[in-house]
């Protein structure tokens, strides 16, 4: 589709010392733009800081592709690249995906169009919604799921994933959060989506089909660190962002913090009562069965009961729909909780052969209580989380491949 005047659409594509796979993709985007996409579409290649022949390579292509322009920033950071070019667009909607196309292309109509029509102002893809289709190694897979479960447990967001490389906001929007965002590398991502929910923003989500780069260069160590310490500072933020709520006219939410720490204390509190419920049991059970019989009854129980207060009290969850599915994903982190006590037991008997009674309690209590850590960040983003998968799903390269674009 060629352009005439500012074009509706801008991706960005920030590459770091690509030069095998800029050309073939680009080539790829470019004919997909102009053959099956509706909207006037301009796309930028965002080098920065790259060291071998990767901005030559754009130039070439500027000046062989219409529609294809490159920009040159010096030092590295995706989130610098795309705070720049974003900046000083001129376009309706800005975008941005990763140079391997790992996701499917013919999610980027169903990303933008929400966002032309004014109906969101932010648009990702997920891999993690229902309705993903996603082929990459299980590390891979643990570490996203991992991330933003974090995500949900330390500053309680609403997004399913924060990390896939598919994204686009409105130039309004953007103008307004942009100067906001801190970040200028991995963490950009996140921060982003972050405080665009929190100033009440609606954030479109599109499940999409994802194949994992074979070739990826992402430091996995590095980049964990960062985002930690990017959560850590998020949690501590104090941006106003009441001026942007009102300039989009979004209603008033609770503030982040506030309804975090509620969240967390009610579940405390469900936490203490499960615990003592869980302590009682097992002594009353514990002089007609076996001690790992009498944990894992105790456990069951206690499991149960835990799992339908915080399905209301603690996430606010009204009605049956779905009680039946919450309660069998409740099972599912009982089982983790039941291996954690059940392990800690077999340690104390291993080392101490009739162990005393209240020792028995303080180690399956200390146990209980570190369970009960990883319950309340698997009921954050995945229990009652009826958008989520309720397994991982791996497919095969095949199945992937048949309705990617070309």
């Amino acid at each position: 589709m060629q352009i005439s005047g500012h074009p509706r659409v801008e991706i960005v594509v920030p590459v770091k010392n690509e030069e095998y796979d800029l050309g073939p993709n680009i080539r790829r985007l470019r004919e997909y733009l102009d053959t099956a996409f509706p909207f006037a579409a301009e796309v930028c290649i965002a080098d920065n800081g790259s060291t071998d022949a990767t901005y030559e390579i754009g130039c070439l292509l500027a000046t062989e592709l219409p529609g294809v322009r490159v920009v040159r920033i010096e030092q590295p950071g995706r989130g610098r690249a795309l705070k720049q070019v974003w900046s000083a667009s001129e376009a309706d909607v800005l975008a941005y995906m990763d140079v391997d196309l790992s996701t499917n292309l013919n999610a980027l109509l169903p990303l933008v169009a929400p966002l032309v029509a004014g109906h969101s102002d932010v648009a990702i893809g997920s891999r993690l919604a229902r309705g993903s289709r996603v082929v990459r190694r299980p590390k891979r897979e643990v570490i996203s799921r991992g991330y933003n479960l974090l995500l949900r447990a330390t500053l309680a967001t609403g997004f399913s994933d924060a990390q896939c490389g598919f994204k686009a906001i409105r130039r309004d929007v953007a103008v307004e959060l942009l100067p906001l965002v801190e970040d200028t590398s991995w963490f950009f991502d996140t921060e982003l989506l972050v405080l665009a929910e929190r100033a009440g923003l609606r954030i479109h989500e599109v499940p999409v089909d994802w194949v994992d780069d074979l070739d990826s260069r992402v430091k996995i160590a590095k980049t964990v660190a960062e985002d930690l310490r990017g959560i850590a500072r998020l949690s501590r933020s104090t941006v106003d962002l009441e001026p942007v709520r009102r300039t989009f006219g979004r209603p008033a939410i609770a503030d982040p913090k506030t309804a975090l720490a509620v969240r967390v204390l009610r579940f405390c509190a469900i936490g203490v009562l499960s615990t003592l419920a869980y302590a009682l049991l097992y002594l009353v059970m514990r002089h007609a069965m076996p001690a790992q019989v009498a944990n894992l009854l105790a456990l069951l129980v206690t499991a149960i009961g835990n799992t339908a207060l915080n399905r209301r009290v603690t996430f606010g969850v009204r009605g049956g729909q779905n009680r039946v599915r919450h309660q069998l994903r409740g099972l599912v982190t009982f089982a983790i909780g039941w291996s954690l006590t059940a392990s800690s037991l077999w340690l104390l008997h291993t080392a101490t052969a009739v162990p005393a009674r209240g020792l028995e309690i303080v180690v399956l209590t200390a146990a209980n209580l570190a369970a009960t850590l990883v319950r309340y960040s698997l009921f954050a983003g995945w229990v009652f989380d009826d958008d989520a998968p309720t397994l991982p799903t791996f497919e095969t390269p095949a199945l992937i491949d048949n309705t990617r674009s070309n």
